[in-house]
């Protein structure tokens, strides 16, 4: 099942896509279902099976085209991203894989849906970056989850572009500054039910920007896999439903090619991820 956070110009909604059309899961329901992705997930089993019968049964009279698709969830509590993630990425830095996962986050302002700006003031920062992650969305709260339990607490997957101000990154010491800014955490088209994806460790992924391929590899160069993350991550924090997890990025991003290819005004950056789909943002220098 593919759920959606949609709007056609009024307030955000909750929607399931089937084939080329939209069902309005909280009109459908008759109200029983939320308009708020987190709402909705923290209703747990319930409300996920009485949306999969309406994404099944309903009648759709939303054509997907028609409506706007924001961030699957527009405001995560908190988003966990993770560096250094892929080996093959590793390789092309010339570093030692990491031993333990490298955790830092991204503010959820920076979350924007498919086809929304980047936009960065250029005063700031001249050397902003992509990176394709597939990213986890938590289904429920998860503390201490063991790694043989922890697909359990997924909802789904979704796509992230994890895009990066290079010189705040390596200037700071730390990340979070260079990863956080305004619409610097593209996240769609959807997020897909985990049942559509049984083994996430097995998932292409690539970027293009303006049509040509920059990244291209797999998730099964990840370091660190899904039930890894998940459980390594409750072990020190809680966990709660629409929490996004971002699990790395492989080779190919613009600061380590030679020479550096860095997003500019008027770009167009599409990231995508097999199974999931393809999320695509133009990119906008905002002055102030």
């Amino acid at each position: 099942m593919k759920l959606i956070t949609f709007t056609t110009g009024d307030e955000p909604r909750l929607g399931a896509v089937r084939g080329e059309q939209v069902i309005d899961l909280g009109k459908a329901s008759g109200g029983k279902l939320p308009a708020d992705m987190i709402a909705f997930l923290s209703g747990g089993d319930e409300a996920m099976t009485l949306a999969r019968k309406l994404a099944q049964d309903a009648d759709a009279d939303l054509a997907l085209s028609n409506v706007t698709l924001l961030a699957p969830v527009p405001t995560p509590s908190k988003v966990v991203a993770i560096g250094q993630n892929y080996m093959d990425h590793c390789r092309e830095q010339g570093v030692e894989p990491p031993t333990l996962p490298i955790i830092f986050t991204k503010f959820s302002t920076a979350v924007v849906g498919p086809g929304a700006e980047i936009r960065w003031d250029p005063e700031l920062t001249s050397k902003v970056d992509y990176e394709v992650e597939l990213a986890v969305v938590i289904g429920r709260r998860a503390r201490r989850v063991s790694e043989d339990e922890a697909l359990d607490y997924v909802a789904g997957y979704t796509v992230c572009n994890d895009v990066s101000a290079r010189n705040l990154q390596f200037g700071d010491g730390q990340w979070v500054r260079a990863k956080s800014l305004d619409t610097f955490c593209p996240l769609g088209p959807w997020l897909v039910t985990r049942d559509e994806i049984p083994d996430p460790q097995n998932l292409a992924v690539r970027t293009t920007l303006n049509g040509e391929v920059m990244q291209e590899s797999t998730t099964a160069e990840m370091i660190f896999g899904v039930r890894e993350l998940i459980a390594f991550a409750s072990r020190a924090f809680t966990l709660l439903p629409g929490d996004v997890i971002v699990t790395g990025t492989p080779p190919g991003v613009g600061v380590f090619r030679d020479p550096p290819v860095f997003l500019k005004d008027g770009d167009e950056i599409t990231v995508e991820v097999e199974v999931i789909g393809k999320i695509t943002n133009h990119c906008v220098e905002e002055r102030p």
